[in-house]
C-alpha cells in the first residue's frame, strides 16, 4: 500500500456515488493520491482498489444482519489488522455506521485520521451512538442541514457539505429526452423503485406490482417503468414479474435517474431514491417494510415522526408514507391516482421539493474533499498545506 493512500469503506450504491465524487475532488487537488478499501463500480472506474465486493456490506434490518455477522466481523478484523500495520493517510467511512464506526475507532486509536461521511441517524434513533461517533472519528460530514446543530450541541466536529446529488440532478435530463431514450409514449408514466437491496425488493416489489396492476386496469394508457438497481435486482424482479403476466411494464437496469426524469409520479422505497425523486421534483408515494421483529425493534427506538428524507428535510409531512401493514396495493393505488391525475396535489409537492433542492446544492464533493484534507492536516501526515491543531 502506497504512503499516499486514503482508505474509503462504502457499503452500498449511494456510498459508491459519494465515494467517487470525493475521489474526483481529492484527485483534482492531489493527483498522486491512491485509494483502496471497499467500494463499488463508480469508485473502481477511478482507480479504486476494492478488497471485497461492496455488496458484502449491503444488509438491511436488525435481524437480517445476524446471518452474515461472522463474515462481517472477520472482514472488519481483516481491515483493522491491515490498516493498523500499514496506516493510510486517512480512513473515510461512508455510511454503514454499525460496520464503519468500530473500524474508525480502532484506526483513530492508532493515530489514523478518521472521517465519517454521512451522519448516522442519531437524531432519529439509537441516540446513544452519538458517543460512539465522538470516539470514532475526527470529523462527521453531514449531508443534511438539520443534522449539524445536533453535533454542535454535543461538541462533535462536523461539517455540513450538502448533498452531491443536489449538485448534479437533473443535469441535462428532461422528461421528453428521458422518455425518448426509454422509448415511452407521451401518456402518463409511473416509475416503480422498490429498492436496491435484495431484502427491500423481497419485502416491497410484489405489492408495488400489484398496485401498478390495479392502476393499469383503471387507466389502460398508463405506462409503468420498473427500475432495477443492479443485475442481481433485475433477476429478482424478472422472477417476480412472472406472477404478473398481464402487466405491461418496462424493466430498466441501472438507469434510475433516467426513469425518474421520465416519470409523472413515483412509487418508491424509503431511502436515497426518495431524495433523487425530490431533486427531479417528482410527486411520490414512499413505502417501507422490514421483517416484523426488525420493525418492532426499530420503532421502539425511533425518535422522529417521519422516515422519508423529503419529510425530514421539510420538517413536516409533504409526502405520504406507508409503513409495514399500511403497504397495501389498493391504498397505494389510491394515493398514486391522486398524484398522477390531480395537478394541484402534484404541483404542491413539486414546489416544496424545489425549495429543499436549493438548500442542498452546496458543492458537496469539493466541500467533503476540503474537510478530509483539513482532518489530515490537523491529525495526520504533513502532506497537505495546513496548520496542525
Amino acid at each position: 500500500m502506497s504512503k499516499n493512500t486514503i482508505v474509503i469503506v462504502a457499503g452500498e450504491a449511494s456510498g459508491d456515488i459519494l465515494g467517487a465524487g470525493l475521489m474526483r475532488a481529492l484527485l483534482e487537488k492531489q493527483p498522486k493520491l491512491n485509494f483502496e478499501g471497499i467500494g463499488g463500480p463508480l469508485m473502481i472506474a477511478l482507480g479504486f482498489k476494492t478488497l471485497v465486493p461492496m455488496e458484502r456490506l449491503s444488509i438491511m434490518g436488525l435481524v437480517e444482519v445476524l446471518g452474515r455477522l461472522p463474515e462481517l466481523l472477520l472482514l472488519r478484523r481483516r481491515l483493522i489488522r491491515r490498516y493498523t500495520q500499514h496506516p493510510p493517510l486517512a480512513l473515510v467511512g461512508i455510511d454503514a455506521p454499525d460496520f464503519n464506526l468500530v473500524l474508525e475507532t480502532h484506526l483513530k486509536a492508532n493515530k489514523v485520521p478518521t472521517v465519517h461521511y454521512v451522519s448516522p441517524s442519531v437524531w432519529a434513533w439509537r441516540e446513544e451512538r452519538v458517543f460512539t461517533v465522538a470516539k470514532a472519528c475526527h470529523r462527521v460530514l453531514a449531508l443534511l442541514p438539520f443534522e449539524l446543530p445536533y453535533y454542535e450541541r454535543h461538541q462533535i466536529p462536523a461539517t455540513f457539505v450538502g448533498h452531491p446529488l443536489a449538485d448534479v440532478i437533473p443535469g441535462n435530463l428532461n422528461q421528453s429526452r428521458a422518455r425518448n431514450h426509454l422509448k415511452l409514449k407521451h401518456s402518463k408514466v409511473l416509475a416503480l423503485l422498490p429498492g436496491s437491496r435484495a431484502m427491500e425488493v423481497k419485502q416491497l416489489a410484489a405489492d408495488f406490482l400489484s398496485a401498478a396492476s390495479l392502476l393499469q386496469v383503471q387507466h389502460p394508457q398508463l405506462q409503468l417503468v420498473l427500475a432495477a438497481a443492479n443485475l442481481q435486482r433485475k433477476k429478482q424482479l424478472e422472477t417476480l414479474l412472472l406472477g404478473f403476466p398481464d402487466l405491461k411494464v418496462t424493466l430498466v437496469l441501472g438507469k434510475s435517474h433516467l426513469v425518474l426524469a421520465a416519470a409523472d409520479a413515483v412509487l418508491v422505497a424509503s431511502g436515497t431514491a426518495t431524495l433523487e425523486a425530490l431533486l427531479f421534483e417528482k410527486p411520490m408515494l414512499v413505502c417501507y417494510r422490514l421483517s416484523p421483529i426488525s420493525y418492532r425493534l426499530f420503532k421502539r427506538k425511533l425518535k422522529v415522526s417521519f422516515v422519508s428524507l423529503p419529510n425530514l428535510l421539510a420538517g413536516k409531512k409533504i409526502v405520504e408514507e406507508l409503513l409495514q401493514n399500511e403497504v397495501q396495493p389498493k391504498v397505494m393505488a389510491d394515493h398514486l391516482t391522486t398524484l398522477l391525475f390531480n395537478q394541484d396535489a402534484a404541483q404542491k409537492q413539486r414546489s416544496q421539493f424545489a425549495d429543499i433542492h436549493q438548500q442542498l446544492a452546496c458543492g458537496a464533493d469539493a466541500s467533503a474533499a476540503e474537510a478530509v484534507m483539513d482532518v489530515i492536516a490537523r491529525h495526520g501526515a504533513d502532506v497537505f498545506q495546513g496548520d496542525k491543531a
